[in-house]
């Protein structure tokens, strides 16, 4: 569906901006990237301009299983989430992880976005027999509730370390030797992804207007609760604080959201925000626009995959012609040249991704490319 592909493709977009700064503004000292006391205001909104990927791209994986289900059987839907959940696990192990360190053999195994996805798809595999009013319970009460658990803190000696940082905490572990770390807990994700899955039947019917209207009522609605949670200041995320004489700071406190585990309060904002684009690019699905993001959201892991190698080949180059610049590192020196090197990069990207995508469809007979 063009909608579906022109917001995952949009979200891809900006993903490629704040992987841009990760790998070229590494010179700035930064450990949370949206801390409001001490990020530069210029860092903390590039940042929370690609806020709203991860969960948009794991809601449209679980929205895509259910359309996916309408046109094959149970057993069918099964066996491609499944097979394609381990290929992403496989994917982020192995080829993913590589291209974010350059380094083999690896000294230490980041599990981001990718695993958290492929793995998000194994559980929901378990789930899709389910009645569907179930699997939105599931949804709902894992992505409200599972701040409830905030306070469990492991530590590694812990029996349930490894399985506790692998569902909600952030932790590291090691296994040979080689430290393992789990960048993106899985719990929420499910929850995520479930959601996900609960809006398909909005898409299965063909009522574009009506589906709009049910669109925008539900992205309204999450938008309102978040500013309300937000106000309350007592569940759904670390709480904001007014930070004296700095008006664009408290701003900054307020829309502040914790992404790893992803807190209720982050999932309201940005699933809110992301139903609202979904709802816009199925009224202007004839645009121009909506068709050129369709493309590189027709083939997202080429492009995710395309894009991390394209960063890495640039940045060796301009090591190559300018050495080091901030210590170790070459370095942009500026958040306004991040945003130029971005919007330089989206043309290249855009053919090949345009050449596989048309690919996709034209070559059905090549089954391994559906994973891509």
């Amino acid at each position: 569906m063009v909608s579906i592909d022109a917001l995952r493709g949009f979200v891809m977009v900006l993903m490629l901006l704040d992987h841009v700064r990760e790998g070229f503004f590494l010179w700035v000292p930064i450990g949370d990237p949206v801390d409001a006391l001490t990020v530069s205001p210029a860092s903390f909104f590039s940042r929370l301009t690609s806020q709203i990927c991860a969960p948009v791209f794991v809601a449209l994986t679980g929205l895509g299983a259910y359309l996916y289900a309408q046109k094959h059987s149970k057993s069918d839907t099964t066996a491609f989430l499944l097979k394609r959940g381990i290929f992403l696990v496989l994917l982020e192990l192995t080829v993913v992880n590589f291209q974010w360190r350059a380094e083999f053999p690896p000294t230490i195994v980041y599990l981001q976005v990718i695993w958290a996805i492929g793995l998000s798809m194994i559980v929901l595999a378990g789930l899709i027999r389910l009645p569907h009013i179930v699997i939105a319970a599931i949804g709902v009460a894992i992505v409200a509730g599972h701040n409830l658990l905030d306070p469990i803190v492991l530590p590694p000696e812990h029996p349930f370390y490894a399985i506790w940082s692998l569902l909600h905490e952030r932790g590291t572990i090691t296994i040979g030797g080689l430290p393992i770390r789990f960048s993106y807990p899985v719990l929420p994700w499910i929850g995520v992804i479930c959601l996900g899955w609960t809006a398909g039947p909005w898409f299965a019917r063909g009522d574009v207007a009506a589906r709009g209207r049910t669109l925008v009522r539900a992205g309204l609605a999450m938008l309102a609760a978040f500013v309300v949670l937000r106000f309350a200041n007592v569940y759904g995320d670390t709480p904001w604080f007014v930070v004296p004489g700095s008006s664009l700071r408290t701003v900054m406190s307020f829309l502040a959201l914790t992404k790893y585990p992803p807190s209720l309060l982050y999932v309201l904002a940005t699933l809110g925000f992301g139903l609202l684009l979904l709802a816009l690019f199925d009224r202007i699905a004839d645009a121009r626009v909506t068709g050129w993001l369709a493309v590189l959201g027709g083939a997202p892991m080429f492009f995710y995959l395309f894009h991390l190698y394209i960063l890495r080949t640039v940045y060796l180059i301009a090591l190559a012609i300018w050495g080091t610049n901030h210590g170790e590192v070459f370095g942009l020196p500026s958040i306004g040249w991040i945003w130029l090197m971005w919007l330089l990069l989206i043309v290249p990207l855009y053919f090949p991704t345009r050449w596989f995508s048309n690919l996709k469809k034209r070559r059905k007979d090549i089954r391994w490319l559906k994973y891509l």
